[in-house]
């Protein structure tokens, strides 16, 4: 089992940037591959960014590509999602998750963060 609290989220101005963090602990951070996922209200949770075990493997959904940059640091146990030239329509709460599976299915991921909010004013 493993336990993730993020951090980072915030209110934002349209254009700014924000960096979250997500630390890990309890079993081994580096077999897990790790991806955050967003939750807008009255809305699903949608995938953002994964990144695999190594850290050389990362994949965007194609609303984030070219502005959200996902990374991790084994050493640390914490996953992070650099996120640039934000805009209103990226607010929502941003959780991470570990998983077995590199992708974008949220099933496939078993542990979960409780979110930390983000809120880019226009």
């Amino acid at each position: 089992q493993v336990q993730l609290v993020e951090s980072g989220g915030g209110l934002v101005q349209a254009g700014g940037s924000l960096k979250l963090s997500c630390a890990a602990s309890g079993r081994t951070f580096s077999v897990y591959i790790m991806g955050w996922f967003r939750q807008a209200p009255g809305k699903e949770r949608e995938f953002v960014a994964s990144i695999n075990r190594s850290g050389g493997i990362t994949y965007y959904s194609e609303s984030v590509k070219g502005r959200f940059i996902i990374s991790r640091e084994n050493a640390k146990s914490t996953v992070y999602l650099q996120m640039n030239s934000l805009k209103p329509e990226d607010t929502a709460n941003y959780f991470c998750a570990a998983g077995r599976v590199f992708g974008r299915n949220i099933r496939e991921y078993d542990y979960w963060g409780q979110g930390t909010q983000v809120t880019v004013s226009s």
